[in-house]
């Protein structure tokens, strides 16, 4: 059996504003009881104002690493897309948000932490040397992502095209990554809008796929973002 041992936390050392930025954040105490709460809170204001469904939630994953993909209409999306995950991976769980727009200014890194679980991709350069750190993350601690390829919510409802970052992150790496489509988001609260309306909100999980056989190299990465896209429309056609 192997020894139990104490390692220290990789965001040791960090202050505050360093521990949001890192891509090896870890939780203390009150963040894990924080995650939890909000966590509860989301189920039960999905299921109250937009009434919340999942299909197809026998794809979903029970533990880490894995990796969902969905469409994105609304700041609403990582909410939606982490709701049906199991409470006890809570702390595990990290959406990849806009580094510009959640992390640039202390409030919303504070919230964008400390609530959503949140991770920086910059989206203006996304470096190679991110991409390892993530995936390295991913596999050998493990944990999950939640990731929108498209890199930006769409203005007018339409689906945009699957950029290649995702495939960065998967070629080669022996880890399942769940497609989603959230239908409802745009019409509860598109980008123009800052309090979500009163409309329903269903999420469709597709079979999980693996891209562990596929070269870490451009051609690989964008085939990995087509099929996915191709995927997650399949799910907007039920």
């Amino acid at each position: 059996m192997e020894k139990w041992k104490l390692e220290p936390a990789r965001d040791l050392g960090l202050n505050t504003a360093q521990r949001w930025q890192s891509l090896r954040r870890e939780s203390d105490l009150l963040e894990s009881a924080t995650h939890w709460l909000w966590a509860v809170g989301v189920r039960i204001y999905l299921g109250l104002w937009h009434r919340f469904e999942v299909q197809g939630r026998e794809h979903l994953p029970s533990k880490p690493p894995f990796v969902l993909v969905a469409n994105h209409a609304s700041h609403l999306d990582a909410l939606v897309l982490s709701a049906p995950l199991p409470l006890t991976i809570r702390d595990r769980v990290f959406a990849l948000a806009a580094g510009d727009v959640f992390f640039e200014k202390n409030v919303t890194a504070a919230f964008a932490t400390t609530f959503i679980n949140a991770l920086p991709l910059w989206r203006r350069k996304i470096a190679a040397k991110a991409m390892v750190e993530l995936r390295q993350r991913l596999v050998e601690e493990p944990c999950a992502y939640l990731l929108f390829p498209e890199g930006a919510r769409t203005r007018d409802g339409q689906m945009m095209r699957f950029k290649p970052g995702i495939g960065m992150l998967l070629a080669g790496a022996n880890v399942p990554v769940t497609p989603c489509y959230l239908e409802g988001t745009f019409e509860a609260c598109p980008a123009n809008r800052t309090i979500p309306l009163r409309k329903k909100i269903r999420m469709r999980v597709g079979p999980p796929l693996n891209f562990a056989d596929m070269a870490d190299e451009r051609a690989s990465w964008d085939a990995i973002a087509a099929r996915l896209q191709e995927a997650v429309e399949r799910l907007a056609r039920p």
